[in-house]
């Protein structure tokens, strides 16, 4: 479903991705993982082409993000992507956040995309809130708009960054049982987070990325916190540090 062949980039002369390669089939669920500033976010960002890169090819369905001629709004329709902060249109009402996008990018009617945004907004438990503006909820109930949102698109993949980070504590479950949920339908998911529980419960593999944009770890999630001797040392030391708490 996702490939990536020796993917670099750089901001000016600093490189935030270096030769970074990976194979992620259909269904399958990937944790991202690793230091602040390793490039875990910007990773995934090229995926729907969200940041540009310089070297490298990544395809999505056999499509070629890096390639010229392709039609990057249409692919980005068919990747859901769930960001740190929700993004969603404070002066717009929920029901609206879930159907702008269907209507003016899918070309759905306000029916079809009314009728989609519900099933979604009820799929992640919120149905009642379908009048309330975002201001309106908690963190935890915007960040599941924003996943009914991305599913209301009809995605192939969704990629989540961080979608926790910006959650109180007590929230943090309620945006995760969704998550799950979604990784026990099949869909396929990469995911950006510290959520070690997470990784644990539903990742079929973890990638470890550390400074500089290197991926140091592609493996199993069984093998990444089964045998954390075959491990590097960068990510041994991450491990030890975030398995403590």
């Amino acid at each position: 479903m996702i490939e990536l062949h020796q993917v670099s980039k750089w901001y000016g002369k600093t490189q935030v991705l270096d030769a970074c390669s990976t194979r992620i089939a259909k269904g399958e669920v990937v944790v991202v993982c690793g230091p602040s500033g390793s490039g875990k976010s910007t990773l995934i960002k090229t995926i729907n082409a969200l940041e540009p890169f310089q070297q490298g090819e990544i395809f999505v369905d056999g499509i070629p993000v890096h390639a010229q001629g392709t039609d990057l709004p249409k692919l980005r329709s068919r990747v859901g992507m769930v960001f740190q902060h929700f993004e969603l249109f404070p002066h717009l009402s929920v029901t609206e956040n879930l159907t702008i996008a269907q209507i003016k990018v899918l070309g759905r009617s306000a029916d079809e995309a009314k009728t989609r945004g519900l099933k979604m907004l009820n799929r992640v438990g919120l149905m009642a809130h379908k009048n309330k503006f975002p201001g309106q909820l908690s963190g935890g109930q915007q960040q599941r708009v924003a996943i009914a949102r991305a599913l209301s698109m009809d995605p192939i993949v969704m990629l989540f960054d961080e979608p926790t980070s910006a959650l109180d504590p007590e929230m943090v479950g309620e945006v995760l049982e969704v998550m799950i949920a979604l990784a026990a339908e099949g869909m396929t998911m990469v995911c950006v987070t510290h959520e070690m529980g997470f990784a644990r419960k539903v990742g079929d593999r973890v990638i470890f990325m550390d400074v500089g944009g290197r991926i140091l770890e592609d493996c199993s999630r069984d093998e990444f916190f089964g045998n954390p001797g075959a491990r590097s040392a960068r990510c041994r030391d991450f491990l030890d540090k975030i398995l403590q708490h």
